[in-house]
């Protein structure tokens, strides 16, 4: 594959000297003219200008150089397939999402993914709904998870299921017994709602103008982790889904009773990637983790 003289010729127009790019190569300086040189031979023509003690390539070296850098990425990509079929995964994969869902989701699945594939690295980063989609079209991140995403033309939709919105409240709230509530319930006591921001806001004021109902704050917070920790307290009803909460259900802070309000829309969560272009391995064995882990939450969250 010619590895040895392609890394050469790629770090000496780097550097700009043949000493330079020895130094970065740990070899003499006679070894990378030598193969310089050598190349130089085979082609018939110069690939650099002597310029005092820089080099410039010719056009020829030019053209050779885009050759010699493709030459080194396919290898390069064909060196982690093989690690790949050798069971050592690795890479990197970006994830955006809400912060509602960085909180509840994302913790036990990146740590168990994590477990299975110590190899590769895992961002996530925490953005608004209409930030999201645009983060992947964009590049910026290779998956996109939220709520009532946007559709785009350059995106996909790898997994999807909907989520319906409950009243959430200290396990010593009067209602905290109920099976199931209406949003007329919830009324007479203070409530924390989800700010305007919120996906989930808009659903909820669609449903409240249905029923002829009007809704006043005690507290609004673009935090849904905020949200929880304030209805834990004993600080009034929150309005959330059931995804949202599942970790503070498990450790007995909160209690969560399903909305059975006509008008009262679920909410859609999808994840999705751009539609362009094959995923890395990485970016697929995460989206898969998630597709499994969404499937997992609807069966047992219903």
């Amino acid at each position: 594959m010619h590895a040895r003289v392609l890394r050469y010729l790629d770090e000496v127009v780097r550097c700009g000297s043949i000493r330079k790019a020895a130094e970065v190569l740990h070899v003499a300086p006679t070894a990378v003219n030598r193969q310089i040189l050598d190349l130089e031979a085979e082609l018939g023509a110069p690939l650099f200008e002597r310029i005092g003690k820089r080099l410039r390539l010719t056009p020829l070296g030019e053209m050779v150089l885009a050759h010699v850098r493709q030459t080194l990425r396919e290898h390069a990509a064909l060196l982690g397939r093989v690690e790949e079929l050798k069971g050592a995964r690795r890479g990197e994969v970006a994830l955006a999402t809400t912060s509602g869902l960085a909180a509840s989701l994302m913790p036990a699945l990146v740590g168990a993914f994590r477990a299975r594939n110590p190899g590769i690295v895992v961002r996530l980063l925490d953005l608004p709904v209409e930030a999201i989609a645009a983060a992947v079209v964009a590049g910026e991140v290779d998956l996109g998870l939220g709520y009532d995403l946007p559709a785009h033309a350059s995106l996909r939709v790898l997994a999807g299921n909907d989520w319906g919105i409950g009243a959430v409240m200290a396990p010593g709230h009067p209602l905290a017994g109920a099976q199931a509530l209406r949003l007329a319930d919830c009324l007479g006591h203070p409530l924390i709602l989800p700010a305007p921001a919120l996906s989930i806001r808009a659903i909820l004021d669609e449903a409240l103008a249905h029923e002829g109902l009007v809704a006043v704050a005690a507290v609004e917070s673009t935090s849904t982790a905020l949200i929880q920790r304030l209805a834990a307290t004993g600080a009034g009803v929150a309005w959330l889904n059931p995804l949202d909460v599942v970790e503070a259900r498990r450790r007995g802070e909160l209690a969560y009773v399903p909305l059975r309000d006509a008008h009262l829309r679920r909410q859609a969560l999808t994840l999705v990637a751009r539609r362009q272009g094959g995923a890395a391995v990485a970016v697929k064995l995460f989206a898969q983790a998630l597709e499994a882990e969404l499937a997992a939450r609807s069966a047992e969250l219903g």
